[in-house]
């Protein structure tokens, strides 16, 4: 009889841990979808996710506004989210699972390609301006702040002037290609900080790295 009372008192706990909302984080890799942008660099936070993916050996599945996948980390549960809204209407998805999964806004990053750094370098931030990314643009308007954390994986910038569009949507080259397993690797890592680590942590570990 004691211990089907200690049971008893014990399950509302277990409830409460499971359904904790600073244990749940949302991954959101921004891209396009489509066959034709898969192995450009605008579609770097697919490519994050989808190595991610490898690693924890979870797959991603249709659902409303995207695909989704999840994983556990340390007691975290971790849910990853490429959108299937293209690049400039993602704040909609964003919203919309940070809203159904109940995940509070500093447990969301967001992972993009970013012109203003050498290839492969890693930042993370807390806030700050879209940089003129179209993807955060949208997250920034839906989500009516510019407070909330951005993995910006650098790309390079590599182009003559007014070609930029062309750039980050055209293909890597055979030395990115070669670069991108070692620095996805990385990326990974960044994310697992982040889940497990914190914010602060993450950017004093991985900026610049």
């Amino acid at each position: 009889m004691y211990h089907f009372i200690q049971k008893l008192f014990r399950r509302p706990k277990q409830v409460i841990q499971e359904t904790d909302p600073m244990k749940k984080f949302l991954i959101v890799g921004l891209g396009n979808i489509g066959a034709e942008y898969e192995e450009t660099r605008h579609n770097i936070g697919f490519k994050v996710l989808d190595f991610l993916a490898e690693e924890e050996t979870f797959t991603f599945e249709s659902a409303k506004l995207g695909a989704v996948g999840s994983f556990k980390h340390k007691g975290k549960s971790v849910l990853c989210l490429k959108p299937s809204t293209y690049m400039n209407l993602s704040g909609k998805a964003v919203k919309y699972w940070m809203e159904k999964e109940n995940i509070p806004l500093d447990n969301i990053l967001i992972i993009t390609d970013d012109i203003n750094l050498p290839f492969g370098t890693l930042r993370v931030k807390t806030k700050g301006s879209d940089g003129g990314h179209n993807g955060l643009k949208d997250v920034q308007n839906v989500l009516q702040t510019s407070q909330y954390n951005r993995f910006r994986f650098g790309v390079g910038s590599d182009f003559g002037k007014g070609r930029q569009v062309d750039y980050v949507l055209g293909q890597w080259n055979d030395e990115e290609n070669k670069a991108l397993p070692a620095r996805l690797k990385i990326a990974t890592e960044l994310v697992r900080s982040f889940v497990f680590a914190g914010v602060k942590n993450t950017m004093n570990q991985f900026n610049g790295k």
